[in-house]
């Protein structure tokens, strides 16, 4: 599929002419500042900037958090104290990138749930969908091994947690986790590795978030009806969009300024909030904290890895036809990384022709389920392995499970959905009338003395 039909970039001066003959950056920024964006986006696609800004804010203050860091075990946690009480702004710099993660978080799953909810993962998206996982799987990773680097007891004892599940897998499983701990036990061998890891896999996501951005000059990008830019024709096109400036950027630069103002009054007033007060003791292999917990972005799917355990059905049934291969901990890491990747398939897994579920009445009510159940899930993953909180986890899991493989499907042959509008243009005049019927002002493409249609 083209690209939506626009005015592209062409070079006036003789600098510009001669820069564009040997490489047309200038001309890939324009076209990506003015690309043609659906005119009735809401502020559920804000997103996308706080994503760019908070990875470049990580970026940047990760690269001066390192000029001051040590990544060795007798040094570590003194480096992270050095950096806080001795360097200039240490204090502001270290607690901006630890909340700057949640805040990472906070804006992925915003983003990946308004996807799953308007059915952005649909053709012919579903590329840029599956990039948008694996750079979630990244950030995952990245944020896994930044946790372990200031070498406190959780930091320690969530690393020993979570290398351990490497160990489940069959055949393979001890000689990969001696490989990923560098030796037989969480070391200085694991400290180096995972440091090394944490600083390069950011760099992989910027990587990766270009090609997620440069996607949309093909697909162009979805909104909340669902319905596609016409392309028939530049004039048809401009009915239904904008261009991204300095219309959808202003609007996005607000909204991060809010976002902005609330991140920093955490940062400022309570910067632990979000962490586990045993991180602030110096790691230590002879004292186990009385209850590992992960951050709270990483509960949801620890909920789901320890919902499986050997007294359930699926778990026993699975061990007896394996002889034994796939016990409780091996099915917990299927499942845990399982719920990640059901996701990925979501755009095969999802049978209706509607894209939007704006317009599915039976679908909004399994979907804020799903949202519910989500939540759920992280409270979950934060009490003890225990029951009743284990049988609870299995239920929250199956839902999650069922949503994509049983309810996805079935809702796309049984729903009714509603009447859609013909086109962006007129789900626009629906909600804010038509051109110059409230200010008389012109919209881009609108001659002067036009009558409003």
């Amino acid at each position: 599929m083209g690209g939506i039909p626009h005015d592209h970039y062409e070079p006036k001066s003789a600098g510009e002419k001669w820069v564009h003959r040997r490489i047309p950056i200038i001309g890939l920024i324009y076209d990506t500042l003015m690309i043609p964006t659906p005119k009735n986006l809401n502020w559920m696609w804000i997103w996308g900037i706080v994503l760019t800004f908070t990875l470049m804010l990580q970026i940047i203050t990760g690269i001066v958090l390192v000029m001051h860091y040590t990544p060795h075990v007798d040094f570590a946690f003194s480096s992270v104290e050095h950096i806080m009480r001795n360097v200039n702004g240490g204090w502001a710099l270290r607690y901006i990138h630890m909340n700057g993660a949640s805040l990472f978080f906070v804006a992925v799953y915003a983003h990946i749930f308004r996807n799953l909810y308007y059915g952005s993962y649909k053709a012919p998206r579903e590329i840029t969908w599956i990039i948008g996982i694996v750079i979630y799987l990244l950030m995952m990773g990245t944020a896994f091994m930044g946790y372990v680097l200031p070498w406190g007891q959780m930091s320690f004892w969530g690393a020993t947690v979570i290398t351990g599940l490497f160990g489940a897998i069959p055949f393979v499983g001890d000689a990969l986790q001696a490989w990923l701990l560098g030796g037989p036990a969480v070391d200085n061998a694991t400290l180096n590795r995972f440091f090394s890891l944490h600083y390069l896999m950011p760099f992989l996501i910027l990587g990766l978030t270009v090609v997620h951005i440069w996607s949309f000059h093909s697909t162009g990008n979805n909104n909340p009806t669902g319905v596609e830019v016409r392309r028939t024709s530049k004039a048809e096109a401009q009915k239904d969009t904008l261009p991204f400036w300095p219309y959808f950027v202003i609007k996005d630069l607000f909204a991060l300024a809010v976002i902005l103002l609330v991140f920093f009054a955490i940062v400022g007033f309570m910067p632990n909030y979000l962490g586990h007060p045993d991180n602030y003791i110096e790691a230590n292999a002879l004292a186990t904290p009385a209850h590992i917990v992960p951050e709270w972005y990483f509960l949801p799917f620890y909920a789901i890895l320890r919902a499986f355990t050997d007294d359930v059905w699926i778990v026993m049934f699975s061990s007896f036809i394996t002889g034994g291969i796939i016990d409780a901990k091996f099915f917990g890491v299927l499942a845990m990384f399982g719920a990640i990747a059901i996701m990925a398939f979501a755009p095969w897994l999802d049978t209706s022709s509607v894209r939007s579920g704006r317009y599915r009445p039976m679908f909004k009510w399994w979907f804020w389920l799903l949202v519910v159940d989500f939540f759920f899930l992280m409270w979950l993953g934060s009490m003890p392995a225990e029951e009743p909180w284990a049988s609870l986890s299995l239920i929250a899991t199956t839902y999650w499970f069922a949503y994509f493989l049983v309810i996805l499907p079935l809702l796309g042959v049984i729903e009714k959905p509603l009447a859609r509008p013909a086109t962006i243009e007129d789900d626009f005049a629906a909600h804010y009338g038509k051109p110059g019927d409230m200010t008389g002002q012109r919209l881009p493409g609108e001659k002067a003395g036009t009558p409003a249609e």
